[in-house]
């Protein structure tokens, strides 16, 4: 991976985990919601979809054969 590539991913980490705690204050349900019932369970999966979303923003890396 290049430092673009890991830049790039922590910040969909970053806003990922912002959103799933914005989420958990606003929406989130207080009983019986696995994910939204704790802002920390919320903040952690926000964190893993922020940073699968923008993974997808990679660019390619391919290594040259010599």
């Amino acid at each position: 991976m290049t430092m673009k590539n890991i830049v790039i991913t922590s910040i969909g980490i970053i806003v990922g985990a912002l959103a799933g705690y914005l989420y958990y204050a606003y929406w989130g349900c207080t009983h019986g919601c696995m994910i939204t019932s704790k802002p920390l369970h919320s903040s952690v999966y926000g964190a893993i979809m922020g940073g699968i979303f923008f993974s997808i923003f990679h660019s390619p890396t391919y290594k040259k054969d010599s």
